[in-house]
């Protein structure tokens, strides 16, 4: 089959490479991709919110699947606008409804969702212009820290720790009053600080029925240690040693099984995958957030590890017959290693010659481009997240090794990256 991929970053990298090795893929389309995704298929100059040009690319290339990488297509309405259009109601679009996709467009929904079904997450309160004066007095009663969070879609930018009250109330004002997130902060929800170690599983479903594909835990600070700003993600490690077969089961049982019922029983079309941001706190799985789409770099260390094919997975859950898939996994760990801008995730500068790439052919490491493109014969960086740089190892530590010692190989102006993602884990998987 002909086949999609909306998006351009290092998720829709890994996702090409992993689409194309399944003999169910003819011909692979990314819109608009970057200079690592042009390896696996055809590049298309489309904006992924531009579904007049999305659709005439589909016809054009008799397009049988769609994939959507990113969260905005989805949360704008995609699959709805494929669904209502007569020349692509049979293409399979992989991902969710608008309404459905609410789960990561707004946090509002998700935790009002979550209640309704009894999926364990953090105490809530959601504010607006209209009771602004309601939140103050709620958040200067507030135990501290204190989380704020804009409803809306902001990049990865709209969620605020606030250590006392002073900075969390100014923290509220900026979002509603002054508008920091635009609509996103229209509405603005305050939650409970969990303590506890951040990780994600993430699951493919018809809305029905689920398959868990894999885990992992991603470092979102740009410093070592898990100091400074929030990034994207400087890198991730799957699996993660604490999440054994205990510790899933009450993510499956507590979590999975109710949001998939829940899905079903609210009539909410969802074709897709579903990540699940979980903080493990005391051994006990909580809910920070849905999002309704892959993470990244999550995805450059889950797509190596799974073994099944993935396109298949798709057809299955189309066809009714995903419950019955069987799922695999590399057995070695794997870790990916983020190459950065200078600045990043402040002011940084593009278009700097990216050096050492060679070709993309090892074995046991892999090197899927984050934010770069195209310039005759040189890769030039694009973005704040430039490579996604993965490696298989015996442990956390050798994988973490093996994809520093290629980015090593490696280099543009200002390039930085951590060098100790999975540090905590360094003792643990060394004896096991």
């Amino acid at each position: 089959m002909n086949i999609l991929l909306l998006g351009s970053g290092g998720r829709e990298h890994a996702l090409a490479w992993k689409m194309t090795q399944s003999h169910h893929c003819d011909a692979l389309f990314i819109a608009p991709g970057n200079a690592g995704t042009s390896e696996f298929g055809t590049n298309l100059p489309i904006s992924i919110t531009d579904f007049d040009a999305i659709k005439n690319a589909c016809i054009e290339h008799k397009i049988d699947m769609l994939v959507v990488g990113p969260e905005e297509p989805l949360v704008k309405g995609i699959y709805d606008f494929f669904e209502a259009h007569p020349l692509l109601q049979k293409i399979l679009v992989v991902g969710p409804s608008a309404k459905a996709a609410q789960l990561e467009g707004s946090k509002a929904f998700s935790k009002k969702f979550m209640q309704r079904h009894n999926i364990p997450t953090a105490a809530y309160a959601e504010f607006t212009a209209d009771n602004f004066e309601e939140g103050k007095k709620y958040i200067s009663q507030h135990s501290l820290p204190v989380v704020l969070k804009a409803d809306g879609l902001a990049a990865g930018k709209g969620v605020v720790i606030a250590a006392s009250h002073e900075e969390a109330i100014k923290t509220f004002e900026e979002m509603i009053l002054h508008k920091q997130f635009g609509d996103a902060s229209s509405k603005v929800v305050i939650e409970e600080f969990l303590k506890g170690i951040e990780v994600s599983v993430f699951v493919l479903t018809n809305g029905a029925d689920y398959q868990i594909i894999g885990h992992a835990k991603d470092y979102k600070r740009i410093g070592e240690g898990d100091t400074g700003l929030n990034t994207g993600g400087m890198g991730c490690v799957s699996p993660v040693p604490f999440m054994d077969e205990l510790f899933m089961r009450k993510v499956e049982e507590r979590i999975i099984a109710p949001t998939v019922k829940g899905l079903e029983k609210e009539e909410l079309i969802y074709h897709g995958f579903i990540f699940f941001g979980l903080m493990n706190v005391n051994g006990n799985p909580l809910v920070i957030e849905y999002n309704c789409r892959m993470g990244d770099p999550e995805t450059e260390v889950v797509m190596p590890r799974l073994q099944t094919d993935l396109v298949a997975l798709f057809a299955a859950m189309d066809n009714g017959t995903l419950a019955d898939a069987n799922i695999s996994y590399d057995e070695r760990y794997c870790a990916t290693v983020m190459a950065v801008s200078g600045g990043y995730p402040g002011d940084y500068e593009k278009n700097k010659i990216i050096h050492g790439l060679g070709p993309n052919n090892e074995k046991e490491v892999l090197v899927f481009h984050a934010g770069t493109k195209q310039d005759e014969n040189k890769v030039l960086t694009n973005g704040g997240r430039v490579l996604a740089v993965s490696a298989y190892g015996k442990n956390i530590t050798d994988a973490v090794t093996r994809s520093k010692n290629k980015l090593r190989e490696i280099s543009f102006e200002g390039m930085y990256f951590r060098k100790d993602i999975g540090y905590e884990f360094d003792e643990v998987t060394d004896s096991l």
